[in-house]
């Protein structure tokens, strides 16, 4: 089956498919074994090596929707980006990082990379000439993340690539808000391109997986590091991976159909003072973001007026829910400050714009009227 010539549905449904050739089953046999043949045989398999027909087969999946020769799955998306960039990185090297990021990715540059010597700088903003200003003589690696995580701020993925190009640094990017439905960095320049699997590509909110797409030389190199750390999903997981991962276009699409008309409605109300949507003509990062998305994502971010309480607001919310995590079938809503962006400073939170009234609303795919009715209710319910 040639993958270059299908539809990206197509792709989802039968790329990465194991095919059970005793019983002609139509979906991907389960193999739970965690101990195979070595004598005799082309793969030596084992868990840990990220290996096992099922792990090896949804790689194939992953590498087809974002168009690289390769890829890897691991326990969760922050093992996924740890050993990515450990890969990459190494005493003495320089990273230089979107200053508008995933807290969790914040959390262990900080706390992680002073213990292996790795020096970092955090741009002053996410223009291009913030990050060449960061550049180092020992940058090794350039990491984006675009939209980003809750501002849904845009970078200029394909001036990033050149920049690390014209200077020989690695690119990397954290893809997961965007999904391979919306976005496929790799087309635009990038070397590489990381997911929380959790989301997207699990889809149901009952997943915990992380993923890296790139060139097969840079998936071997990153594959040493991670036989070593261990960071391997379960062969149970990665086969509810990939039934999800069969409806992930239809998902994202309705998504992202519904979180465009509800930036829409929420820009206009009155309670809301400012909604954080590419899809917004008034959003600062418009243009870029319909020249390098094919849609502009299920995820958006807004701020209540000053006299809502954000906690209120969302304990009175019926139908969507109050969740941790995002990007599930269901709606959810969360606090960055209480949440994803927790262990920062209320300084260093302020400095990037996520204040305690931000809201971030992961779009699912609810009737709209049900998801607008939802929100007035709870508005009206704490409204003074």
């Amino acid at each position: 089956m040639s993958k270059e010539k299908l539809g990206l549905n197509t792709i989802c449904t039968h790329i990465g498919e194991v095919k059970d050739e005793q019983f002609k089953g139509a979906v991907s046999p389960m193999y739970l074994s965690s101990s195979y043949e070595f004598l005799d045989v082309d793969v030596k398999r084992y868990p840990r090596y990220f290996n096992t027909p099922n792990q090896e087969f949804l790689s194939k999946k992953i590498a087809a929707l974002e168009h690289t020769e390769a890829a890897m799955i691991f326990g969760s998306g922050m093992a996924a980006i740890s050993t990515m960039f450990l890969a990459f990185l190494k005493q003495g090297d320089h990273l230089v990082v979107q200053n508008t990021l995933y807290g969790g990715t914040v959390n262990f540059i900080k706390e992680e990379f002073p213990k292996y010597g790795i020096e970092y700088t955090f741009t002053s903003g996410y223009t291009i000439e913030a990050f060449e200003a960061a550049i180092q003589p020992n940058t090794k690696l350039i990491h984006i993340e675009t939209p980003s995580n809750p501002l849904m701020t845009i970078t200029d993925i394909k001036a990033v690539a050149l920049l690390g190009k014209s200077k020989s640094i690695y690119t990397s990017i954290d893809n997961t808000f965007a999904s391979p439905v919306n976005q496929n960095p790799i087309d635009m320049g990038i070397d590489m391109v990381m997911h929380s699997a959790t989301k997207y590509f699990g889809g149901h909110s009952d997943i915990c997986a992380g993923a890296v797409a790139s060139s097969e030389e840079h998936i071997l190199r990153i594959w040493n590091v991670g036989k070593n750390l261990g960071g391997s999903l379960s062969d149970m997981t990665v086969w509810m991976l990939e039934r999800s991962m069969k409806t992930l276009g239809l998902r994202v699409k309705a998504q992202t159909k519904n979180a465009m008309k509800l930036a829409k409605w929420l820009n206009k109300h009155p309670k809301i003072s400012k909604v954080n949507y590419p899809g917004l003509k008034s959003h600062p990062e418009y243009k870029l973001a319909k020249s390098q998305m094919k849609g502009f994502g299920a995820m958006l971010s807004f701020e209540l007026s000053e006299d809502l309480e954000s906690y209120k607001f969302q304990k009175e919310l019926n139908l969507i829910k109050s969740s941790m995590s995002l990007a599930g079938v269901e709606s959810t809503m969360l606090s960055p400050h209480l949440t994803s962006h927790a262990l920062l400073t209320q300084q260093e939170r302020n400095a990037i714009g996520i204040s305690d009234q931000l809201i971030r609303f992961s779009v699912g795919i609810e009737d709209i009227k049900d998801l607008k009715r939802d929100i007035d209710k709870a508005i009206n319910a704490i409204s003074k």
